[in-house]
């Protein structure tokens, strides 16, 4: 049954709030700054209205799944730190006294509340609706860029996950008491994943019961990620390490295993819209669809500053329509040309044929593509194959029995031919001098708040860890920039 709206508990010990937690502090200006009733009104209809037993309050919940974002902790760090740090229990509205909750709640409410529900969406378009309030966007620029997230089960298959986990442990406690390897269970010598999870199970409990450990800073945080890996995970490790995460490349020799997050932000860097994607998704083609919802969310888009991957045909006529400036360099392949050995080969244009380096001079040209579909279209220029058998120069440009010579190249589209122009002009340059603040926003989303590893398992899993972070990162930006 869904709780009447949160407010503070009565109790006696209630003014420690206002003599120990200053007014600057973090919490306490969330807070003030956000009216968080509208998780009431998101989750009303996921909670039954007059039967069972009343539930948690969800807008508790919820805080507790945005101080897991803004700390960095794992639930059952969290919950054990919510023990003691008055400012944790202030922001929840517990009164000094009250218990906290059992960590196995934050698992069931993202799993039973938070799904499906569009929560990164919902997350965004308040920050951006606050922002808008307090007079902080006042830009009619985004700029767009992609992070990748790694998956939390890695290609390692689920058994090598939990023997890494649990070697941690067992070391870390080693490093304390070395007479503990007698009391632990014996490792599994099979390669069944059932094994595996019974072993950590059995480990778990020993070291629980010994209890000497568990409070120590060096073993309770391997040992809770692997209560947490085994207790909240099981039903993923039975089936795949992570079905949803797929290899993506951050370079043409670099690759990750995980998700992407395709990020519009506003110049003042308030995170204006996101998708959260696999790891292979081109990042192009996500920009549409960033465009729509920074509109949506009440953003005014006139400007668009992103890197060549957002310079596709597509994006460009998109944007063209929409009447934006789309500040995204071309491909040097579509400004200079898909021309290979191009050292080799000279355009005359007297004669509107390229030269070879012998001298030779093209017979024919022919167009190849169809106009308007997709890829450029390319003119082809045929050389005398006759000659091409002769010449002096033949070694590393013609093969032996081939039966035509030609050079190709690519054509530029009425619109990349507009994008050229244009990304040469004093305008565009200025503008793209914005895009380094994309940066320092997923660097921050990364090492201040866990982004860079996937919390749990999943696409869904991953919406709302993405939706946490970045409602995270929006408030603080908003709260700096009132200061």
């Amino acid at each position: 049954m869904l709780p009447k709206q949160q407010s503070f508990i009565l109790s006696p010990y209630i003014e420690l709030y206002n003599i120990l937690i200053p007014k600057d502090n973090l919490l306490r200006r969330m807070d003030e700054l956000v009216d968080f009733s509208f998780v009431y009104e998101e989750l009303n209809e996921r909670y039954c209205q007059d039967n069972g037993r009343t539930a948690v309050d969800p807008v508790r919940m919820f805080k507790y799944l945005l101080l897991k974002s803004i700390y960095d902790l794992s639930d059952g760090d969290l919950v054990e730190r919510t023990k003691t740090d008055l400012s944790f229990k202030f922001f929840l509205h517990m009164a000094p006294e009250e218990e906290v909750i059992d960590s196995s709640l934050l698992s069931k409410f993202r799993k039973l509340r938070l799904k499906d529900m569009k929560l990164l969406d919902i997350l965004i378009g308040k920050t951006v609706e606050i922002a808008i309030q307090q007079g902080i966007i006042r830009s009619k620029s985004i700029i767009v860029d992609a992070t990748h997230t790694k998956a939390r089960y890695t290609q390692k298959s689920p058994q090598e996950l939990l023997r890494e986990r649990s070697k941690k442990v067992r070391k870390a406690i080693y490093a304390l008491d070395e007479s503990m390897k007698s009391s632990f269970p014996v490792k599994p010598v099979t390669n069944v994943l059932e094994d595996e999870i019974g072993y950590c199970q059995d480990l778990i409990e020993v070291i629980e019961k010994d209890g000497r450990f568990t409070g120590l800073p060096k073993v309770k945080e391997p040992f809770n990620l692997l209560k947490e890996t085994v207790a909240d995970d099981v039903e993923q490790l039975q089936t795949s390490t992570d079905p949803d995460a797929k290899v993506g490349h951050k370079s043409a020799d670099s690759s990750f295993f995980g998700y992407k997050t395709h990020i519009a932000m506003s110049e003042e860097r308030i995170i204006t819209a996101a998708t959260i994607t696999t790891g292979e998704r081109n990042d192009g083609k996500e920009l549409q669809t960033l465009i729509e919802k920074s509109k949506a969310a009440g953003m005014s888009v006139e400007t668009v500053i992103g890197d060549k991957a957002y310079s596709e045909k597509d994006n460009i006529a998109y944007s063209t329509e929409q009447g934006i400036e789309l500040v995204a360099k071309l491909h040097p392949q579509i400004t200079q040309g898909n021309r290979r050995k191009e050292d080799e080969f000279d355009f005359n244009k007297d004669a509107g044929m390229y030269v070879c380096r012998a001298g030779h001079l093209a017979i024919r040209r022919a167009r190849q593509g169809k106009k308007g579909q997709g890829k450029n279209q390319k003119d082809t220029y045929f050389y005398n194959i006759e000659k091409c058998k002769r010449c002096p120069l033949k070694e590393g440009c013609y093969t032996e029995g081939a039966r035509s010579k030609t050079y190709s190249v690519s054509i530029k589209s009425n619109e990349h031919a507009k994008q050229a122009v244009f990304q040469e002009s004093e305008p565009f340059k200025v503008k793209a001098k914005e895009r380094y603040k994309i940066e320092a926003k997923n660097s921050e989303l990364k090492h201040r708040h866990g982004y860079d590893v996937a919390s749990s398992t999943g696409l869904v899993g991953m919406e709302i860890q993405g939706a946490m972070a970045i409602f995270t990162v929006n408030l603080k930006r908003i709260l700096k920039l009132m200061e």
